[in-house]
């Protein structure tokens, strides 16, 4: 399955504009110095967390421990991702304060609930200044088992190799660069794969030819959004499962207001749009709705 209903986020609990993660990534913007951006980024997950509750995705909320100071906890799923067969991976991350957020302690908490088998961990590749920064980096097919990834400072291409070797993905990896001509730093604001469609910034890749002949492959309808809707988000967007596995792609509302009506009433044939504000979490931390949920694919334990 390409989506699922359980699905992992951390609630911040010292959420701030990360120094040590603006060079590689231009979404980030330092809003003025504000001691209220911590209380606004948490109304902002509550309010999304309580969206998904409603609609029957089983959220995991774990909240953030305030030692060691973490700004970007609340992007999980640079650091961790769940698979299908029951194994877990864990990634080596650029930013040395970004490599705390690592909480085995979740993984026991998870174990009550979720059968875990072998984790895979990437972290040692840290020593040798090579990063791979799960679904941030790599945007999955899931169902067509193809691996997305356009290189960057945090997406080293030999771990790409691994990864997929290991998980038995195909890898497709390109260049992808914002406006200034830099390296976009993760793939999932380029773009998304849900189980009908492909949205992805074709403006901001210089050569897609390859690219375009594996997407159509796929046989999902290709959304293509701007950069500048891409600069808004657009492409960091997730579908997830409610009450009786219904649709929902879920996305900023900065992102819904990117779309234009025509890309809105595709989605609509398939899902149903859920979109809250981000406004605080997109500027401060460079990340978006995608960005917070790390989807938990892995079985259940049978309830004696």
């Amino acid at each position: 399955m390409q989506s699922s209903n359980h699905i992992l986020m951390i609630r911040p609990v010292a959420f701030t504009f990360n120094v040590q993660t603006a060079a590689s990534n231009s979404f980030q913007k330092q809003a003025e110095a504000n001691s209220e951006t911590q209380h606004l980024a948490l109304i902002e997950f509550d309010s999304l967390v309580n969206k998904l509750k409603h609609v029957g995705v089983n959220v995991i909320v774990i909240n953030d421990t305030i030692e060691p100071h973490k700004p970007d906890s609340i992007f999980p799923n640079n650091w961790i991702s769940f698979h299908q067969n029951g194994e877990i991976a864990v990634y080596p991350m650029q930013a040395p304060n970004r490599r705390l957020e690592r909480r085995f302690d979740i993984l026991d908490q998870l174990g009550d609930t979720f059968e875990l088998n072998e984790i895979q961990d990437f972290t040692a590749y840290e020593n040798e200044n090579k990063f791979l920064e799960g679904t941030g980096s790599m945007v999955l097919d899931r169902e067509n088992k193809i691996c997305y990834a356009c290189l960057s400072p945090r997406t080293d291409l030999s771990l790409l190799e691994k990864f997929c070797t290991k998980f038995n993905y195909q890898l497709i990896h390109f260049i992808a660069n914002d406006i200034l001509g830099n390296a976009i730093y993760h793939t999932n604001v380029v773009m998304s794969v849900t189980s009908d469609f492909i949205i992805i910034c074709k403006e901001c890749i210089p050569n897609k030819l390859e690219l375009t002949e594996i997407l159509a492959s796929t046989n999902k309808q290709i959304i293509e959004i701007s950069l500048a809707q891409l600069n808004q988000f657009a492409g960091n967007v997730l579908e997830v499962l409610g009450t009786d596995n219904k649709k929902y792609l879920v996305m900023s509302e900065q992102a819904f207001k990117a779309y234009t009506l025509a890309q809105i009433k595709a989605f609509e044939t398939h899902y149903t749009i859920l979109h809250s504000p981000l406004y605080t979490i997109e500027t401060n931390g460079g990340g978006s709705a995608r960005c917070m949920i790390a989807e938990v694919f892995l079985k259940l334990k049978d309830k004696k």
